[in-house]
């Protein structure tokens, strides 16, 4: 496994109305939901790790994330979610993700454990 700290990737995302409090159920206000922020910041983690920095037929899996939600951003506004790796211990990847809107205002932070897996055996679990 080749995987080094300081990989990173941005992912650019415009808030839609399925992406809202209200329509995924965790609140009743029409911004962006804590649950899709989270999702926003582990694809970030995904696209910070290639295919090409693993072994053929690893791939990695989220195991613990802690997410700080810090600023509204409503239907319309984009947001850009920048996972950094900062820490490889063996298997276990540690990322930081901020959270930015088109101001450069921080909608919110995370932290992220993945963990590199064999993609067959991590299946034949399931």
């Amino acid at each position: 496994m080749a995987v080094q700290a300081g990989l990173s990737a941005a992912l650019v995302h415009t808030v839609r109305d399925d992406d809202t409090a209200e329509a995924v159920g965790s609140g009743d206000v029409a911004v962006l939901a804590t649950p899709r922020l989270l999702a926003l910041c582990e694809a970030a983690t995904v696209a910070a790790v290639p295919p090409n920095e693993l072994a053929a037929g690893q791939t990695t899996v989220g195991t613990r994330m802690t997410l700080e939600h810090q600023r509204p951003s409503a239907v319309g506004e984009t947001v850009t979610a920048v996972a950094t790796l900062r820490q490889v211990d063996g298997r276990l990847l540690v990322f930081d993700v901020a959270v930015t809107d088109d101001a450069d205002r921080v909608v919110g932070h995370a932290v992220i454990t993945r963990v590199v897996v064999d993609r067959r055996r991590f299946l034949a679990g399931v």
